[in-house]
């Protein structure tokens, strides 16, 4: 034990980059798992889809028009964030959709902290939603 105090006072910079490191790790770790709890699989995604619920597909204009998931809603991210009060007339839940999986995350989890709560993200976007066969739409 002796040793060990003698080590930390020895090498104060190597043990603050040990604990920041650390510190580092678990804030990712917690972040990831609280962008996890809107993401759905495709096969929840289908689910939804089957069940009424409202798809929004938070991509370019240009990427919708080369394909798109059917009866898709094309609205740009900052639009539905600056103006989420569409989702909450809808009384179905809403399904965001993304390239990968990773803005249409990050908008859900804005959304619901604006007390959206059925509000939901497809894991992997459209290419996971292409990958497993599923139809696509092209305008």
């Amino acid at each position: 034990m002796q040793d060990l105090i003698e080590f930390t006072s020895a090498n104060p910079w190597l043990i603050s980059g040990l604990i920041a490191s650390g510190l580092a790790v678990v804030f990712y770790e917690l972040r990831e798992k609280a962008r996890d709890i809107g993401s759905l699989s495709t096969a929840l995604a289908v689910r939804l889809i089957n069940d009424g619920s409202k798809v929004i597909d938070l991509r370019a204009a240009d990427s919708f028009a080369t394909g798109h998931i059917v009866d898709a809603q094309n609205i740009p991210e900052k639009d539905l964030l600056e103006n989420p009060d569409k989702l909450k007339k809808h009384k179905k839940s809403t399904l965001l959709v993304c390239d990968t999986g990773n803005r249409s995350a990050e908008a859900a989890a804005s959304l619901r902290k604006e007390g959206i709560e059925n509000v939901f993200s497809m894991k992997g976007g459209l290419a996971a939603w292409q990958q497993e066969n599923l139809p696509v739409v092209r305008d």
